[in-house]
């Protein structure tokens, strides 16, 4: 029996001897490699927490103490420690272990994440509860992976160092010099200087003399810094920025060492006040692919684990939504110097890494910084530029009030390139882009639209850039359906949708991806004696009023489909759009998300499962036409 097999609480893992622990990392090493390569996940940033994951079980008492892993995609180790082994191989599965950590899958998990930045906010609000409750524990918030650029970590920060010693929170920041991808941005290059101790030496000795060259002040601040090692380091070090917080600073050390690692942790759970411990870690550790590649292995599907390849079709497919964009991106910038690029540290995952090597000098990666990038991308607006924020649907909800209040309230040019819109998988309810259409169809200036394929994507970026205000175009994860994309690209007529079928029994209106699945149905209901009219109605604000209204006129029967909620999403603003056309007795199915946040899970699972894929749009024309007495094939 393995040492991992013997472990199924902290209480089991406290019961090792510490030097059976280097052992037990391997075989937690190799139980994340081996699910990861048959389910997918975050794999790099995982494999980089292992020591550090083993030594806070080890010291701390989780969970009367709490621990909060921000963004939760680093906590595996901490799945598997914590009564979740025999399950671990479900892990991103439908019905299984969730990718991030979640409150309702284990007590061991004290707070739900999936969003970078929210680990110390939360943790210092537990930590305030504790206090008032007058119950014992401390609180452990692990960040990490970029999260430290986030600004909501450091409103949180800032408030803890202004709370009383009684208020007892460790952050711990877990320095891997990575976000998805490289870190950016000033903060990154604070955090990153390190130094060799015969440079700390001679440094120390440097500033010593220019201390004891000044008056009697100097020689006090001399004997003051070189009361410990520590002291003048933080001069030196990142230290000094979170000691200007008002927390006690420890490190950096490195996260590798457990026997360190413990030692440390055993003397700072005794510290009153907010502490802050740099750890610095190597993401992917352990599993050289990985090392040698974090940024593909941060978040990867299915793959070889002796060669680290992909086992997923690799046979001729159609580019992705996200390779289109780019190159469309590309193609544009080379004709129009006014494009800038912006996005939130995911170059690689909005497809911008083409157009940040072509054109650095319009390319903007502002870090884990939504709201910044919004309202940095309004300020370009106003000199003129274009700037397209390239950002996914899910983390565009995190800067909805730079939105309204710096980008549409003047009207500013700002284009959203939201990718990931709708189902996106095993990644769950806290990725899931199914809210974007209801919360920017109700902005004034907004305008939205969603693509039903590649081409309709490259029409529509062309169409946002030569737009006067803000635009929003909104496309699936996932490859396209294989379209022509090399056709010179032209406007299309803002707020004009266009049929793509004609039929007199059943009006089927679909937006974005759903397109193409009405189109599915649209035949499977032929095969019925079932003629459909889909509309690919592209706007969802504004909508076509003048093109629905005139096909309900003769077709009774109508069915919208979208992959968003159906609370004021594309199907309300067509509800809206009869009433008050004073059609109010139309006989319309709403198809889409129900009121709920939707579980992880394949694509097509969900989508099935929620009634958005062809099957599913056909079974639903069919009964209604059944229940208005009309009679199929198979009837």
């Amino acid at each position: 029996m393995s040492l991992l097999d013997k472990i199924n609480s902290p209480a089991d893992l406290k019961k090792l001897p510490r030097a059976k622990l280097p052992e037990l990392a391997a075989e937690i090493r190799k139980s994340i490699v081996e699910v990861v390569s048959k389910n997918g996940g975050h794999l790099a940033s995982s494999l980089g927490a292992v020591e550090l994951t083993i030594a806070i079980h080890y010291v701390f008492d989780v969970p009367n103490d709490k621990l909060i892993w921000d963004v939760g995609h680093q906590s595996y180790a901490h799945k598997l420690l914590t009564g979740r082994r025999d399950r671990f191989h479900t892990l991103r599965k439908h019905g299984g272990l969730s990718g991030f950590t979640r409150m309702s899958e284990s007590i061991y998990d004290s707070f739900s994440t999936g969003h970078s930045g929210t680990s110390i906010s939360a943790g210092l609000g537990i930590a305030c509860a504790k206090h008032l409750k007058n119950e014992p524990g401390k609180v452990i918030a692990v960040i990490g992976d970029g999260s430290m650029t986030a600004g909501l970590a450091f409103e949180g920060l800032n408030q803890a160092g202004d709370l009383h010693k009684d208020r007892e929170i460790i952050v711990i920041l877990n320095d891997n010099d990575m976000s998805i991808s490289e870190n950016v941005g000033a903060l990154s290059s604070f955090l990153s200087r390190k130094f060799s101790a015969t440079y700390l030496q001679r440094l120390r000795k440097e500033f010593g003399e220019f201390l004891k060259s000044l008056p009697k002040i100097g020689n006090d601040m001399y004997q003051f810094a070189k009361r410990s090692e520590e002291s003048f380091k933080t001069f030196v070090t990142p230290g000094m920025l979170f000691e200007a917080y008002n927390f006690d600073y420890f490190g950096p050390i490195k996260g590798h060492k457990l026997d360190h690692l413990i030692d440390i942790l055993n003397n700072i759970k005794n510290v009153k006040g907010p502490v802050l411990l740099h750890v610095t870690t190597k993401k992917g550790k352990g599993y050289k692919p990985a090392e040698d590649n974090p940024v593909y292995f941060h978040g990867v599907g299915c793959f070889e684990i002796d060669t680290g390849t992909s086992t997923e079709l690799s046979v001729q497919s159609p580019p992705s939504y996200t390779e289109v964009f780019g190159k469309t991106m590309v193609e544009l910038a080379g004709k129009d110097s006014k494009i800038v690029a912006v996005t939130a540290a995911m170059p690689e995952g909005t497809g911008l890494v083409k157009f940040s090597e072509m054109y650095p000098d319009q390319f903007y990666d502002v870090g884990i910084a939504e709201q910044h990038g919004v309202t940095f991308a309004a300020g370009m607006a106003t000199g003129g530029f274009k700037p397209v924020v390239a950002v996914y649907s899910t983390f565009l909800q995190r800067a909805y009030d730079q939105i309204i209040h710096d980008v549409c309230l003047e009207n500013l040019h700002v284009v959203f390139a939201i990718d990931r819109g709708g189902i996106v998988g095993e990644d769950g309810p806290t990725h899931h882009g199914l809210f974007d259409f209801s919360f920017l169809r109700s902005l004034p200036n907004m305008v939205v639209m969603a693509a039903s394929d590649e081409n309709e994507l490259r029409k529509m970026l062309f169409t946002a850039l030569n737009h006067h205000g803000p635009i929003a175009l909104r496309y699936p994860r996932g490859k396209g359906i294989g379209v022509d994309i090399t056709a010179p690209l032209e406007t299309i007529p803002v707020g004009k949708g266009k049929i793509l079928a004609k039929g007199d029994d059943i009006l089927i209106l679909a937006i974005g991806r759903t397109v193409n699945d009405a189109l599915g149905a649209q035949k499977m209901l032929s095969e019925k004696g079932i003629s459909a009219t889909i509309v690919d109605s592209r706007f969802v604000k504004p909508i076509d009023n003048e093109l629905i209204i005139s096909l309900a006129e003769k077709i009774s029967h109508i069915i919208t489909v979208e992959e968003n909620v159906l609370q004021g999403g594309f199907g309300s603003a067509v509800l809206e759009c009869l009433n008050e056309a004073g059609m109010t007795g139309m006989d319309l199915t709403r198809i889409g998300i129900p009121d709920k946040f939707v579980e992880h899970g394949t694509q097509d699972f969900l989508r099935s499962k929620y009634g958005i894929d062809a099957h599913s749009i056909a079974d639903t024309a069919i009964k209604i036409l059944e229940n208005a007495g009309k009679k199929t094939k198979t009837a």
